[in-house]
């Protein structure tokens, strides 16, 4: 099977009438004042490369570290390892040329030899040492068993380097990634931003990554190393490794939390092995070592981990000290064909050297794909912070609920109670990891596999013909480039094409058509196969997140009016949408739905997001401006049927009643060029709210209160009672966990038997649980 060049290319095709048509749009200026730069990838050959910074919270990085000429430096494949990369030429260098390579990557100075008393010395630690005795021993004693207990929680963290194991274990890996993947592909420019930004402002990088399989701290330490940018330090996970494969990788540079005991700790040793890891990740910082900590779970994409916001928390603890004067964070996006390990990635155990074994030979029995790995652009930790402002206070449960959901008013005289806000929302660690989370989904490249699968899901899930699919994988690679994400793939059509098919593997079948001259493609249609596709195509979700988000909206708002619209062809396109309640629909589904996954900036207040949805709704061309008389109605309809409307509504103005401006109106219309456009962005989120739908259906089925975990494994085996199409996952179940939390469905309880969940007294009644399944349902059926 051909498989796509390691050099990354623009891909051409036929300008259409389409493409002529927005070559003229170079720029659009939006109502509320943004700028939308509007590009042609196919006629003018320009991908993104560079992604800056947000000019909300970082606006002096992006300016100061943002180099538009390092753009043009082009892709490298890692893994690709010449004589070229050697200071040698010749027969053997070509058979030896990836040893030599290794052996001349430079490796900066480990922390200093002293780290041991630097770490009994700082302040953290003294100000739990000092004064304070151990067990029943006298002052020196005292101290003594003190300083024992600090050097043990440290031989948990850290080991020295051995450089001779980092090069043998970076060209071993060399060899195995070549067996792994097709290409390991990074952009020159992005790293070269982030050894410029680090040298001119003389900061620490910290690297805050996606985490989609348990290569990913190795993928990514081989790539900052073979890059030049040092030896990677990587917090790493400590219950995903055995305990003897925990101190082989501290060898190499990954770096634990102290594993917690089986029986409790005492508070004074838990508060000294937080001080000890404090302390540690000062002095990396300080020595300049690059750090790596893994946002997301690692059983659940696109959501914040907890032992994340622990290590952000040390990281802006050492600049709050004074420990560096600043830090660098730069979100990396890695991106695979197919991810390694499979695309469950549920239920991990700890993996000890007969399973890394085992694992390593088991996967190389085929090939992952291609790869890609994007650094964002680099901002200072210091310059976010002192940005970071508090968002005006979201719209109370009762003040959102009542209205749409529960179909009531909130009683007179009475305040309603505060709903208990999520922890990631009201700490600035959190608030950093969300932002890099999204920022880090932003630039993540799209696969040739992600996009098949996307349309295999979402529109040709009964089969289609392999012609038809050549024609709608361009069109959906042009949306994609039009947004501004770029893809992990290149070369010709068919043969990229054929390749995203190779890797699906058992899931898809080819049917020969001889007389047609063309293949059908055939998906299976048994739910295992579609929870895959679906994890594939869940990077496409990203891309289209928002206008997604629109398009269910304005669903919505169109089945609440299906009673009164004609049953005719043309009465849905005679539907006129009015602006203030397209805006309510858009505020509710952007609160149920999880932050990462709509594409959209977290530091921006939900009314500027909702008004950014509605926009790029225009100009995708979903909807169409309709010019209005004064006196037209909200939500109007079209003029064969006004009077209907009238009758049962009543007279509706499309002024706020104070004389100001008339509210723009809108009408659903058919993207040239595009068709079933809006059906696709629906169908993305239909597994999301389907499955959030059936969550709120199982919320009849707990005793209450149960821990969480319990929680969420009860729901795991209610969505695998459901229909196919719900894909059970444990990401969106957590995330269906997490929207309920935010909503003041479910209430946290903490205590000493550890966290519990239970009913809000809101939603304790059978019609409100109800309510809210409608509620829900209603932006999906």
């Amino acid at each position: 099977m051909p498989l796509p060049p390691r050099c990354i290319v623009g891909l051409s095709a036929v300008p259409s009438e389409r493409d002529l048509r927005r070559e003229k749009m170079l720029l659009w200026v939006s109502d509320s004042g943004q700028k939308i730069g509007i590009f042609i990838p196919f006629l003018r050959k320009r991908r993104p490369t560079l992604p800056r910074s947000c000019e909300n919270c970082a606006r002096r990085s992006s300016e100061d570290f943002y180099r538009a000429d390092l753009g043009s430096l082009g892709f490298r494949d890692a893994l690709r390892v010449t004589e070229e990369n050697t200071r040698y030429r010749g027969w053997l260098v070509r058979r030896i040329c990836g040893l030599i390579a290794v052996s001349g990557w430079k490796i900066p100075v480990d922390v200093s030899q002293d780290l041991p008393e630097r770490i009994w010395n700082s302040r953290r630690i003294r100000e739990i040492t000092s004064g304070r005795s151990f067990a029943s021993g006298g002052d020196n004693d005292s101290q003594r068993r003190w300083k024992e207990k600090v050097m043990e929680l440290l031989a948990e963290i850290h080991s020295p380097l051995s450089f001779f194991l980092l090069r043998f274990c970076h060209w071993i890996l060399l060899k195995v990634l070549n067996r792994l993947l097709v290409n390991l592909q990074v952009h020159r420019g992005q790293t070269a931003t982030a050894l410029r930004a680090t040298a001119t402002s003389n900061s620490p990088l910290v690297f805050l990554s996606t985490h989609r399989s348990q290569l990913d701290g190795l993928l990514l330490s081989f790539v900052v190393f073979s890059q030049g940018m040092g030896a990677l330090r990587v917090a790493a996970d400590e219950r995903l490794w055995s305990r003897n494969l925990r101190a082989f990788l501290k060898r190499l540079g990954a770096v634990f939390l102290p594993a917690p005991k089986e029986e409790r700790r005492k508070e004074e040793e838990e508060a000294l092995a937080d001080a000890v890891a404090a302390a540690y990740v000062e002095e990396v910082l300080r020595s300049r070592q690059p750090l790596l900590i893994l946002l997301e779970e690692p059983s659940a994409w696109r959501r914040l981990s907890a032992r994340a916001r622990r290590w952000l928390a040390m990281v802006l603890g050492a600049v709050r000290d004074g420990a560096v004067p600043d830090v660098l964070l730069v979100p990396v996006g890695i991106s695979y064909d197919v991810v390694p390990g499979g695309f469950r990635g549920e239920g991990l155990s700890p993996l000890g050297v007969g399973g890394c074994v085992g694992a390593a030979a088991r996967a190389l029995r085929r090939r992952f794909g291609c790869a890609r790995v994007d650094f964002a652009q680099p901002f200072s930790l210091k310059e976010f912070v002192s940005r970071l402002r508090p968002f005006p206070p979201e719209p109370s449960p009762e003040e959102l609920w009542f209205p749409s959901a529960l179909g009531a008013a909130a009683p007179d005289g009475q305040t309603a109670p505060e709903p208990p806000r999520a922890e990631q929302e009201e700490t600035e660690e959190t608030s950093i990891g969300i932002h890099c989370l999204c920022d880090a989904i932003s630039c993540s490249a799209i696969s040739s596999v992600g996009v098949t699968a996307a349309l295999l899901l979402h529109r040709h899930l009964q089969g289609v013909l392999f012609s038809r699919l050549m024609v709608d994988f361009v069109w959906l690679l042009e949306e994609i480039l039009l947004r501004q994400r770029d893809v992990g793939f290149s070369g010709r059509l068919r043969a990229v094409l054929e390749h995203s098919l190779g890797l699906l593997g058992p899931r898809v079948a080819l049917r020969r058509l001889s007389a047609l001259g063309d293949a059908l493609v055939l998906p299976d249609d048994s739910v295992e196969a579609v929870r895959e596709l679906g994890y594939h195509s869940d990077a496409v979700v990203t891309v289209f997140g928002s206008e997604a988000v629109g398009a269910c909206a304005v669903r919505a708002a169109l089945l609440e009016l299906l009673p009164l619209v004609p049953s005719s062809p043309d009465a849905v396109s005679a539907v006129i949408l009015g602006e203030k309640e397209l805006h309510r629909k858009i505020l509710e589904l952007l609160r149920l739905l999880p932050t990462p996954l709509v594409g959209l900036q977290p530091c921006q207040p939900p009314e500027l997001q909702s008004r950014h949805v509605l926009e790029k709704l225009l100009l995708c061309g979903i909807l169409e401006p309709e010019e209005t008389e004064p006196k037209r109605r909200r939500c109007d309809l079209a003029p064969s049927f006004r009077e209907k409307w009238d009758g049962e509504s009543g007279e509706r103005s499309d002024s706020d009643g104070d004389g100001g401006a008339p509210e723009r109106c809108f009408r659903l219309s058919e993207p040239q060029g595009s068709p079933g456009f809006f059906r696709f962005l629906c169908r993305l989120l239909h597994p999301t709210l389907r499955t959030f739908s059936r969550a709120a259906a199982f919320l009849d089925r707990p005793t209450w209160p149960q821990p969480e975990e319990a929680y969420v494994e009860a729901l795991m085996d209610f969505l695998d009672e459901g229909d196919g199409f719900v894909l059970p996952t444990r990401t969106l179940a957590l995330g269906s966990l997490q929207s309920f939390k935010n909503l003041g469905v479910l209430e946290e309880l903490r205590s000493a038997a550890g966290s519990q969940l239970r009913l809000s007294e809101l939603f304790r009644s059978d019609a409100r649980r109800e309510r809210l399944r409608a509620f829900i349902q209603r932006f999906t059926d």
